[in-house]
């Protein structure tokens, strides 16, 4: 049941099973994973008990570390960690090396300098041979995949004139500069992708 100031995500419930369904067998290789962006937490809380050979370790900036304890303490899963703060822009990322990282629906609500600093950030943070996924809309040759994502990005932009949805090639070319080869890009329901990149040094 959830409680007064529990945060939930419509999203998050309908996204859960198809992100599942293509990271689980990437996942199942990997033994420690940073999640950016956690979020409400639910993504954790439903992903976590499915790769229970994994230790997940949920971020957000400081003000979302409270509601997803909220839905860590309400789990029973035994290899999910404590939240820790993450903004992407902080001088001092985690000192723990993590062989994959897993960020959903965030770049497109960061500006495209949090975009460069996510990137450069997983750079020091993502060990050789590790994988990088993310989740969310993107544009490819400068063009919107569906007028709903045309739609979704003027709505961002209202809100934030920084954000947006980003181009596939631009972000590619941040992730190459961190030694990140695309190794996958999943079509997945409502107009979203999944990119897959593996740390090549």
């Amino acid at each position: 049941m959830l409680t007064a100031n529990k945060p939930y995500s419509e999203s998050c419930v309908q996204n859960c099973e198809p992100i599942l369904s293509v990271i689980k067998p990437i996942l199942i290789q990997y033994k420690r994973l940073l999640e950016i962006g956690s979020g409400t937490g639910q993504h954790a809380v439903y992903f976590a008990p499915e790769l229970a050979e994994l230790i997940w370790q949920p971020s957000d900036v400081k003000e979302n570390l409270s509601g997803i304890q909220m839905w860590l303490d309400e789990s029973s899963a035994e290899n999910i960690l404590a939240p820790i703060e993450l903004n992407v822009t902080q001088q001092q990322w985690p000192q723990e090396h993590y062989d994959v990282v897993f960020s959903a629906n965030s770049l497109h609500i960061m500006g495209w300098s949090e975009v460069e600093a996510f990137f450069s950030g997983i750079g020091q943070v993502l060990q050789s041979g590790g994988s990088l996924l993310v989740y969310g809309p993107f544009n490819y040759n400068g063009q919107f995949t569906s007028e709903s994502n045309a739609r979704f990005d003027v709505w961002l932009k209202q809100r934030d004139a920084k954000s947006g949805v980003r181009d596939f090639e631009a972000i590619d070319q941040l992730a190459n500069k961190v030694g990140l080869k695309l190794e996958n890009d999943y079509a997945m329901p409502a107009n979203n992708r999944i990119l897959h990149w593996v740390k090549q040094s």
